[in-house]
């Protein structure tokens, strides 16, 4: 889960993440909704690849007991692909229901916070990296006042399987990257028990 700025600033900031690598302050994490630029110095969009021709899944489908999410295509029901990830743990469970991506960020920053002052503020920025603890995507799907989930990646792949996060889903880094090539803005999510 993360904060969330007024609409106006997510735009012109980079967000604050609550994320630690060992578990998260203030209820979870949260990615820049700034795009960030590629290695070769290109601007990458956060735009959820509208206009791809590529074939899409129609949703995606997390299962928490089976920590897995598959990538569920319509035309025949079934899941075409699926990854192992990490979730919520007990007091800051992956809520169940039904969602949607709504928010994609590549190599996305973390700010760890020092929440023992009221309001929390962030002392530290890591960029994107190996140490990132939100690996190299971000899918954000689900918000609140003052939260958002999504899944990312990891830099402690050996979590995989676990509930260790607050609240968010964990993936291998190259798991993470292949289902944002499937994905898109408003691409569904269920979340079941």
């Amino acid at each position: 889960m993360r904060r969330r700025l007024p609409s106006p600033l997510r735009h012109r900031a980079i967000l604050p993440v609550a994320l630690l690598l060992a578990g998260f302050v203030l209820g979870g994490c949260q990615p820049p909704a700034t795009p960030k630029p590629d290695p070769h110095g290109q601007a990458v969009p956060d735009s959820g690849k509208a206009g791809s021709t590529e074939h899409m899944p129609t949703h995606l489908v997390l299962r928490l007991s089976e920590r897995r999410v598959y990538l569920v295509d319509d035309d025949n029901r079934f899941p075409v692909e699926s990854f192992p990830v990490a979730i919520g743990k007990d007091g800051w469970e992956t809520p169940t229901g039904q969602y949607h991506v709504e928010e994609m960020v590549v190599h996305p920053d973390f700010l760890k916070y020092d929440n023992s002052v009221t309001p929390a503020r962030p002392i530290k920025r890591i960029p994107p990296g190996p140490l990132n603890p939100l690996g190299e995507r971000w899918i954000g799907f689900a918000h609140g006042e003052g939260w958002t989930l999504g899944f990312h990646g990891t830099p402690n792949p050996e979590l995989i399987g676990q509930a260790v996060s607050h609240g968010c889903v964990r993936m291998r880094n190259a798991d993470v990257l292949k289902m944002y090539d499937r994905v898109q803005i408003g691409t569904p999510v269920t979340v079941e028990p």
